[in-house]
């Protein structure tokens, strides 16, 4: 005699059930990084991490000569606060310290295409080799991949080359040409840090484009899509995390480089970033480097809006393909 049981408790690899079985792998790497240990222990991490800020900042207000003779965490023993390191570096009109405004400018002149060119021409790039095949592109994306270990200092000479014997006598033809085009100006820089940058942007982004479904792409070239409406009206949109997240680390990289900036610049106030600005801050002998811990605060505010303004963006980029499920 058999019986046959009115319910059953099915259980799936991968699903969650009621009585606490196997939730599958995404869903045990989610539990356990919003558990209560998780949360302490990156709360730990951001405090340690916030320090250094914070000393900055409070350095920022503290007189020269408390800087000089006493530690930032000494304020309760040793009080004393002043705007004058910002108004040397915000306000000063004289030759030794001057303002920050037209330095400020040029790194958002340099930062700003310094970002954009790249992860253009990357999603480009990365678009082709996730969903074009065609003869070498394994090895070419291999070649693309091993060129983000080749030093920047190697690139740097044959690249001032190229840039003096070919970028420069275009800036002098469009000058004469347009008189009101400086001839000093962003083009060796925008050239050089898009260039130092796309291996690594495009290795980033191929690895989200190429994990959108491919029923999408081919739905998109059923209905008679070409490359060019998929790639803008599809891919662009889906991608946006990871654009943005690429742009957050190209911004910061470009805000604050200071070698390629120097030597691609020439080193002349017109073009000059203000990473350049505040190494010179300090003065000949260095005797001025309270300017210094508030000119690097002033610096802080752009990236920080930057990187405040595409959180979200950022940290979907950041998940987007970690887990499945």
């Amino acid at each position: 005699m058999s019986t046959t049981p009115t319910t059953a408790a099915v259980t799936t690899p991968g699903k969650a059930g009621k009585d606490g079985f196997d939730q599958g792998p995404s869903k045990r790497v989610r539990r356990r990084l919003t558990s209560r240990t998780a949360s302490a222990f990156a709360l730990i991490i951001a405090v340690i991490w916030t320090i250094p800020t914070f000393g900055l900042f409070v350095s920022s207000f503290r007189p020269a000569e408390l800087l000089q003779s006493t530690g930032w965490w000494t304020i309760f023993q040793n009080p004393g606060f002043t705007l004058d390191n910002y108004q040397e570096v915000l306000l000063s009109a004289s030759a030794s310290s001057p303002q920050l405004g037209a330095y400020f400018v040029n790194s958002l002149a340099i930062a700003i295409p310094g970002t954009i060119f790249p992860i253009i021409l990357g999603a480009m790039a990365a678009y082709v080799f996730a969903w074009i095949r065609f003869r070498g592109s394994n090895w070419l994306f291999i070649f693309v991949f091993a060129l983000q270990i080749v030093p920047l200092q190697m690139a740097l000479l044959p690249l001032l080359q190229l840039t003096v014997q070919l970028l420069k006598p275009i800036q002098g033809v469009i000058h004469d040409i347009i008189p009101m085009i400086p001839e000093q100006s962003y083009l060796s820089i925008w050239v050089a840090h898009t260039i130092f940058g796309l291996p690594l942007v495009i290795f980033l982004l191929h690895n989200f484009i190429s994990e959108i479904p491919g029923d999408v792409i081919e739905a998109a070239r059923v209905d008679g899509a070409n490359h060019a409406q998929i790639f803008f009206r599809i891919v662009i949109p889906l991608a946006m995390p990871a654009l943005a997240s690429v742009a957050i680390f190209q911004f910061l990289w470009v805000w604050n480089d200071l070698l390629v900036a120097l030597i691609f610049s020439g080193g002349t106030q017109d073009v000059a970033p203000l990473t350049q600005r505040l190494a010179e801050l300090t003065g000949t002998r260095g005797q001025d480097w309270q300017r210094l811990t508030a000119s690097a605060f002033v610096s802080l505010i752009v990236p920080l809006i930057v990187f405040f303004s595409l959180q979200r963006y950022f940290v979907r980029g950041l998940l987007a393909g970690s887990t499945k499920g």
